[in-house]
């Protein structure tokens, strides 16, 4: 029998807990428990709603990944999330700009974004659109103009990965979550941040200097914490200064002892060229070339 996972019940929670505000009564700007879902209903048969007992001939929530093949069990390893409305600071969030939010998220390969392989959702309320890890497609049938679906590779579901990060965020984004980063944490971001700028040109990009602070940040918080492409931008740093991944924990490790000198010694050798090429090799195309004729324009300077 096709069951709920605890790793997707904890995010159907954590969304009920902020999202729907009245929980003593029903209304349309909540989100109500009715409106998260994880398994179908019993007349439904294949797709990421199912275990493996309702799979179905193949089925693309299988057969087009390793990950899903691998992964099957059966817990289903989809979320739909239904209409809200919620007001923080003067700013309306709904459901639209909450599926635009996840979508461009999962564009930039968030590191919280990493086991969902698909999001169908309505920008609009007229078009459902789909973004698909896999690229297989783009769109997805009516229901969605009201509801958004996420589903996740079945295999970050069997090892009972934690998939609340991501909706976690999105909750501090807007203002209903504090941010958890603590002053302590914080104070060693900013020290270590400065020291890294302290190895490269004042004309670096504003978009360079704040993709070196999220680099600061993966180093004190972690990979999972980062910002989009921070992790993989350490990495390439790293590598360019031929740092090895156990040098590179001790880094780490002094990051968050908020030694922020011992940090940076093994950086010394990197130049500014090597540090900005690092960040603009790290993001997406289109907008590593904006920042690479940015940075272009002001070293000409």
């Amino acid at each position: 029998m096709t069951r709920a996972p605890t790793n997707l019940q904890a995010v159907r929670s954590l969304l009920l807990a902020h999202l729907n505000v009245d929980k003593k009564a029903v209304r349309d700007q909540d989100l109500e428990p009715a409106e998260v879902g994880i398994v179908g209903d019993s007349a439904h048969r294949g797709g990421y709603h199912c275990g493996s007992d309702r799979v179905v001939s193949n089925d693309y929530s299988v057969v087009e990944s390793s990950r899903d093949r691998s992964g099957l069990t059966l817990d289903a390893a989809a979320l739909d999330v239904g209409q809200f409305k919620v007001a923080v600071a003067g700013r309306n969030h709904d459901l639209r700009s909450f599926s635009t939010w996840c979508v461009a998220q999962c564009q930039a390969n968030a590191a919280d974004t990493r086991d969902i392989r698909e999001i169908i959702y309505s920008p609009d309320g007229k078009t459902v659109r789909r973004w698909d890890r896999l690229g297989r497609r783009t769109s997805g049938d009516s229901s969605h103009l009201w509801h958004t679906h996420f589903s996740f590779f079945r295999d970050a579901i069997k090892a009972g990965r934690d998939q609340t990060p991501l909706f976690r965020r999105y909750l501090t984004t807007i203002g209903l979550l504090e941010d958890d980063m603590s002053a302590d944490a914080e104070r060693k971001i900013n020290e270590l941040h400065a020291a890294m700028l302290g190895k490269g040109p004042s004309s670096y990009p504003a978009s360079v200097v704040q993709m070196i602070k999220d680099v600061a940040w993966v180093l004190v918080k972690g990979p999972e914490a980062s910002g989009a492409w921070a992790g993989k931008t350490l990495a390439r740093i790293a590598e360019a200064a031929g740092i090895s991944p156990a040098e590179l924990e001790q880094i780490a490790a002094a990051a968050r002892a908020g030694a922020a000198d011992a940090a940076t010694t093994a950086l010394a050798q990197l130049t500014p060229e090597k540090v900005a090429q690092a960040v603009v090799d790290a993001m997406p195309a289109d907008q590593a070339k904006q920042v690479a004729e940015e940075l272009a324009a002001r070293l000409a300077a």
